[in-house]
């Protein structure tokens, strides 16, 4: 049948979730029954995105990326697809639908990484930024407000500033890896062989800004979005101090984390904020 089909495919993006990020995963539960299904489906297929120009180097990185992409224009046409993750996708993606736009831009993005040795000049920077952090917020948005478009637009600037946030300080908390696995360098103008506090600062100045004009959003997202999108502001606001507390010269060396007992202690405190209204 295809309801067993369709719901063992949305079990697998859960799976996905739950085994990629434990934090992504954790304020995902906290979202509302009725759309938390549906941003498993979407962070499964950004996920298994991102895993083939991150993680595959034994393999032809730019056939698995094509192929991924035709099987994905297959599923969105025909609204099904042999590949769990994708079919998931595609329902959510016509349920609430989601622009086509956003999806393109972000495979754009994906391929913009299969480039070795990658250093992005300003505009490369935002265009890469949009391509793979905002327009994944905007998914999200469209999914919080139930395809709902004037709400989508009234809250479009600050979803795209929470998904920058996210994504920047990834990269920040990434520096090493991505430097010397990888080999690439997403912060323009940074000298990451030898990162200043000067630099750090500015880049965190820049992180703390798009956090405050995300969080204006926050505040308006419907009951069922707003605690569990408020719980991962929380966390990765937690994770910029942290870094911004480090010293430069560690940030390169180390990947900084937040232990799970502040996770626990950050869920409490997000929650009692949550009930008494206070967001």
């Amino acid at each position: 049948m295809k309801s067993i089909f369709d719901a063992v495919s949305q079990e697998c993006s859960k799976l996905v979730t739950h085994h990629y990020s434990t934090s992504f995963s954790l304020a995902t539960k906290m979202l509302a029954p009725s759309i938390r299904g549906d941003i498993y489906n979407i962070y499964g297929f950004v996920r298994f995105a991102d895993e083939i120009v991150d993680s595959f180097h034994d393999y032809d990185k730019l056939f698995l990326l094509n192929k991924f992409e035709e099987d994905l224009k297959d599923a969105l046409k025909h609204k099904i697809s042999l590949n769990p993750i994708l079919n998931s996708f595609q329902h959510t993606f016509h349920k609430y639908n989601i622009p086509l736009h956003l999806v393109t831009s972000f495979l754009k993005s994906m391929r913009m990484d299969l480039k070795k040795g990658i250093s992005l000049t300003d505009s490369q920077y935002k265009e890469y930024i949009y391509g793979s952090a905002d327009v994944v917020g905007l998914m999200c948005l469209m999914v919080f407000v139930k395809g709902d478009k004037i709400e989508y637009e009234k809250l479009k600037l600050s979803a795209m500033a929470l998904g920058s946030a996210f994504q920047k300080v990834n990269f920040l908390r990434d520096l090493k890896t991505d430097f010397e696995e990888l080999n690439r360098t997403y912060f323009p103008n940074t000298n990451l062989q030898n990162l200043t506090e000067e630099e750090k600062n500015k880049i965190v100045d820049e992180i703390k800004a798009d956090f405050k004009l995300g969080y204006s959003g926050i505040v308006h997202l419907p009951r069922e979005a707003k605690f569990g999108v408020y719980t991962a502001y929380r966390y990765y606001f937690k994770l910029l101090k942290k870094l911004q507390e480090t010293p430069s010269t560690k940030i390169i060396r180390t990947r900084i984390r937040v232990s799970n007992p502040q996770k626990i202690g950050l869920l409490v405190n997000s929650y009692i904020n949550y009930k008494l209204k206070l967001v």
